[in-house]
């Protein structure tokens, strides 16, 4: 039995938002009832065609179909498109308290749909992969060569979730994508994809972190990157962050206003240790704490 997070269950259990809009402004399908899992978005836009005010779904599949599903719903009522757009997968995975690896392309499922929403609600051209069986997802502007026949998943598409969400083994990029689970056919590419995905990330330009910093200049970089870099960022969605202590590597901060709380302040932990690591030091590993 699958280990879910008590949000997870919450989310299977009691749908949000499950239904259609008959006067949906943009419907995103991907997936197929062949392949085990399928799910139509609808969106409904504000009068000035720009933000979301309503959004529901019909899906096939598991709990953690349903409860991804469910959560994205959740997510995107209230945003833009764009800002609608810059959920990730790891941002729904993340909002329902994580997931089971296995179960990870359920939340790939439902970035593909809302990029699928809104790609056709803005006039882009959304082909579906072609195959032996002819169903399979439907990804916006879609190109390249199908490299799983079994569920018609493409190169360009696997190269996307194995650079977003650091994939490195095969295994893995059959648990978020499906691509390998059928015949298996496909491994060896699959893992070629990877290979190739890793070999850009290791010639990417050098981060532009000093080599070598005393603690007071490391104390003093950190804190200037938080102002700099980080809480702007946070204000202008109405939060704020805090720093409460450093101590050798350990930077523990705390969330503030809209942040407190969140469901996605784990994400944004994330984001934060990511940047200090680029802009100051490696080894840093950001903590939230209740303060």
């Amino acid at each position: 039995m699958w280990d879910y997070t008590p949000t997870v269950k919450e989310h299977f259990l009691n749908p949000r938002n499950v239904g259609d809009i008959p006067d949906a402004d943009t419907v995103g399908e991907v997936g197929s009832l062949a392949c085990g899992d399928a799910l139509k978005l609808y969106l409904k836009l504000d009068d000035n065609k720009d933000r979301i005010v309503d959004a529901k779904f019909q899906t096939f599949g598991c709990a953690s179909a349903i409860a991804s599903s469910s959560a994205l719903t959740e997510m995107v009522k209230g945003k833009t498109l764009d800002e609608a757009l810059a959920i990730s997968n790891q941002d729904i995975a993340e909002f329902l308290g994580g997931l089971p690896e296995e179960k990870m392309h359920c939340s790939v499922m439902g970035q593909e749909a809302l990029e699928v929403a809104i790609a056709k609600y803005r006039g882009h051209e959304v082909k579906p992969h072609s195959h032996d069986h002819d169903h399979g997802p439907a990804y916006p502007d879609q190109e390249g060569t199908i490299v799983c026949k079994c569920f018609g998943i493409t190169d360009v598409f696997l190269k996307k979730v194995i650079e977003t969400n650091k994939l490195t083994t095969a295994e893995q990029v059959t648990h978020f994508t499906k691509a390998g689970g059928g015949c298996g056919g496909c491994i060896p590419r699959i893992k070629e994809l990877i290979d190739e995905v890793m070999g850009s990330r290791q010639t990417e330009e050098p981060r532009k972190r000093p080599e070598k910093l005393s603690n007071m200049k490391k104390m003093q970089m950190i804190q200037e990157v938080l102002e700099r870099d980080i809480r702007p960022l946070l204000w202008a969605d109405g939060g704020d962050l805090e720093l409460i202590d450093i101590d050798g590597p350990k930077v523990q901060v705390a969330f503030r206003k809209a942040c407190a709380g969140c469901a996605s302040s784990g994400h944004t932990s994330r984001v934060v240790e990511q940047k200090l690591r680029d802009l100051v030091a490696e080894d840093i590993v950001v903590e939230e704490v209740a303060a």
